[in-house]
């Protein structure tokens, strides 16, 4: 997480506030009032992302759309963040954002992994968002892995399912579609 100016850790910010940020290739997201900026991601993070992109889009039925990040995901007035791949019903989406995506999909980096594994995680589940995974892109294929996060009948996300690298995971929702880890970051 970058530096955060001195006046924005002091009080509980609101969405309006993001229109603030500056345009500087930081990824800008609001969790709770609270500020969180994170750099550009490298190259395996794009690979993987853009892989898992054109393995969802392609599996998508005609009422889902599938978009890469960064585009607005609005949880609450003080809550908006920007994942790397979003998948909603077409009639969910507005111009600017959708408030309530059926799929958040994070891939890791160094710079937001804690904040992708707990903070996020903890947010959409109270938002009630029905599939939260996570790609680990590191370097070797072997190592990759995809955490899935599904939401209960109970509100509450179920145990993760983990796979990792050649290890298949077949998804049923929010649609059927086969993730291999280790084939995202080959």
């Amino acid at each position: 997480m970058a530096t955060i100016p001195a006046v924005a850790r002091r009080r509980h910010l609101r969405r309006a506030d993001l229109r603030h940020t500056p345009d500087d290739g930081a990824r800008y997201e609001l969790i709770d009032g609270e500020l969180y900026v994170s750099a550009a991601p490298g190259h395996v993070h794009h690979r993987a992302t853009g892989r898992l992109f054109a393995t969802l889009t392609t599996a998508a039925p005609a009422e889902f759309e599938v978009l890469v990040g960064p585009f607005a995901v609005a949880l609450a007035q003080d809550t908006e963040i920007q994942p790397d791949i979003i998948v909603g019903r077409r009639k969910d989406f507005t111009e600017r954002e959708i408030v309530a995506p059926a799929l958040v999909v994070e891939v890791l980096s160094i710079s937001t992994r804690s904040v992708d594994l707990v903070v996020k995680r903890r947010r959409l589940e109270r938002a009630g968002v029905p599939s939260y995974w996570v790609v680990d892109p590191v370097a070797r294929p072997e190592e990759a892995s995809l955490l899935v996060w599904e939401l209960g009948a109970d509100g509450v996300y179920q145990e993760p399912v983990r796979v990792v690298g050649e290890q298949p995971y077949v998804a049923v929702a929010p649609f059927p579609v086969t993730v291999v880890p280790g084939q995202l970051v080959r």
